[in-house]
């Protein structure tokens, strides 16, 4: 019989386990993203963004053909990341540059978690190339996109099938945070999720305003 243990699974990411790869989240690579409404997607993005940046996640920002072809990457992104510059590729994959893996290696963590555009594409390549090398990989399908339904969802299973973990933007803001009693990240946390956490955090506003409720009281 097993015996139950107040800690959490092993699977379960920590603020400092993974490094996070946002990838090619740039104008022209959304213009054919079919697969999410484009304002949940920016929405969903600046969530993972936020929650990143507030946690201390090391992470690595890159585009593909920025001046000749792609355009910026999203202003969610550059505005909670405002002293980190993205690695511009000319590389599908984002594993195969060289830059991309010496960041890897320098951070030191055998976790990647992945979100960008498009998912069958820039996401599948450094999913597969990471698990292939002995990563453990999770990919936060929400903040991904592609030109069809079918696509992103094809996408999806063959990195799951591959050994990759899908979540969702909240999921991994909430994964991080894990404990409403830690006061350090509970006011920040909470403040994402009314400004990006859509219905959840509506019922946020509704439990503050109406009678000063809260996750940790």
């Amino acid at each position: 019989m097993p015996q139950a243990v107040a800690r959490p699974g092993k699977t379960l990411l920590s603020p400092t386990d993974h490094t996070l790869i946002m990838i090619d989240h740039q104008s022209q690579m959304a213009f054919a993203t079919k697969s999410i409404d484009p304002v949940l997607l920016r929405n969903n993005v600046a969530l993972v963004a936020k929650a990143a940046k507030e946690f201390k996640v090391s992470t690595i920002l890159t585009t593909v053909a920025e001046k000749s072809f792609s355009g910026p990457i999203f202003n969610e992104i550059k505005e909670v990341f405002t002293n980190e510059a993205a690695i511009d590729r000319t590389t599908m994959n984002t594993w195969e540059d060289a830059r991309i893996a010496d960041r890897v290696n320098d951070i030191g963590k055998s976790r990647i978690v992945l979100a960008g555009l498009w998912t069958s594409v820039c996401i599948v390549g450094p999913a597969l190339s990471a698990l292939d090398q002995g990563f453990e990989v999770y990919v936060i399908a929400d903040a991904c996109g592609d030109v069809s339904d079918e696509a992103h969802e094809r996408a999806m299973e063959r990195m799951v099938q591959a050994g990759a973990r899908p979540m969702t933007s909240v999921q991994y803001l909430l994964e991080l945070q894990r404990d409403w009693a830690r006061s350090d990240t509970y006011n920040e946390t909470v403040a994402t999720a009314i400004a990006n956490g859509g219905g959840y955090g509506l019922g946020l506003i509704y439990a503050k305003t109406m009678f000063d409720g809260g996750e940790g009281h």
